[in-house]
């Protein structure tokens, strides 16, 4: 059984007990955290496609922990022009530990 859900503003293909990179999240770690935007469940081969929702499902996560991703350098240059710039980024992440799909 899997689910495409809607987390964060992006869509993420989910399995139970499967662990997944969101979007940093507003939740405390080891709380459980329900999200309802279930736009596809796949219960082994009966899929129901929702418009843009499946009423009644949802799917229960819990977050494991907070974390940030690697570091993305930012070089600019302009030749000739005696212009550089670098600029350093690092995503803020959240695990999250998939424990129910509901639908």
């Amino acid at each position: 059984m899997y689910a495409i859900v809607e987390i964060a503003g992006q869509q993420f293909k989910v399995e139970k007990n499967k662990k997944v990179f969101v979007h940093r999240l507003q939740a405390a770690e080891g709380t459980s955290v329900d999200f309802d935007r279930v736009l596809l469940v796949d219960n082994e081969g009966s899929v129901s496609v929702g418009t843009p929702v499946v009423e009644g499902a949802k799917v229960t996560v819990k977050v494991l922990e907070h974390t940030k991703g690697d570091k993305v350098l930012v070089f600019k240059k302009k030749r000739r022009k005696s212009y550089q710039k670098m600029n350093g980024h690092r995503q803020s992440f959240t695990q999250v530990l998939i424990e129910e799909i509901v639908g």
